[in-house]
């Protein structure tokens, strides 16, 4: 059974305010811990049921052991069966303006929806690129849903939240490109597109900022199928489709 202060400190992170102040967050359920022994994290503590505790063993942080039904009342799943961690924040680390002159960065303008914020972290995980950069509004990285979706990126993609974008884009040297997805860009079929510079990916309801977009350098566009009806495209799923093109032909 876990004492109530360590209780009241693991529900309080449900709150952006208190993962704030406390510089530390939440991983749950069975294959994000997992994830997480493999990563340079590092653990406050574990909390675990009894039958999960055994896949703990080696890791080396405290063990606090409590029921199934006591598990999902400390967390945000509505359901964990397995085991939740309490992680430091990582430190930030720095992010030279020239990075983007020989690597792709994905940088997201007031992605609000931490579900979306997470698969986009997934997706520069599955593209190996060397970081995220989030703008002032965008939804907290550590949000347990973030997380949870971004499926084990958070310890191996770096963040760098809290950005002033259109700022920081415009300290990037002149070399560098900056794309953004536009409906008057140009179609991204056609384009022979090489994995450097920015990728910006707005929010679904507003698109991208205005002083984000009068900096980019570069309009892609996804064009429907033939017959395609459809209004727009989930922000995650248009990442995904303009990402493949940029590294279709890397081998």
């Amino acid at each position: 059974m876990v004492s109530k202060a360590l209780a009241k400190y693991i529900r309080s992170l449900h709150q952006r305010k208190y993962r704030q102040r406390h510089a530390a967050f939440l991983v749950e359920g069975a294959k994000s811990v997992l994830e997480l022994l493999s990563s340079d994290l590092a653990v406050e503590f574990f909390v675990a049921t009894p039958a999960f505790a055994p896949q703990l063993a080696a890791a080396r942080a405290p063990l606090h052991l409590c029921a199934d039904d006591e598990l999902a009342q400390l967390g945000t799943l509505q359901t964990n069966a397995a085991a939740l961690a309490v992680v430091r924040q990582p430190v930030e680390l720095p992010l030279p303006p020239a990075l983007a002159t020989t690597h792709l960065l994905l940088a997201l303008d007031n992605v609000a929806d931490p579900g979306n914020l997470g698969t986009l972290w997934r997706l520069a995980d599955w593209y190996g690129l060397p970081g995220l950069v989030l703008s002032e509004n965008c939804a907290d990285p550590f949000n347990p849903k973030a997380v949870a979706a971004s499926m084990g990126a958070f310890g191996r993609v770096p963040v760098w939240p809290g950005r002033a974008l259109g700022e920081w884009l415009g300290t990037l040297p002149p070399e560098a490109a900056i794309f953004g997805a536009d409906l008057h860009g140009d179609n991204v079929h056609r384009l022979a597109l090489a994995p450097r510079g920015v990728l910006v990916m707005g929010s679904e309801s507003h698109g991208l900022s205005p002083e984000v977009s009068q900096v980019l350098t570069r309009r892609l566009h996804i064009p429907h199928g033939p017959g395609g009806r459809a209004e727009s495209l989930n922000v995650a799923v248009s990442a995904a489709i303009l990402l493949d093109n940029f590294f279709r032909n890397v081998s």
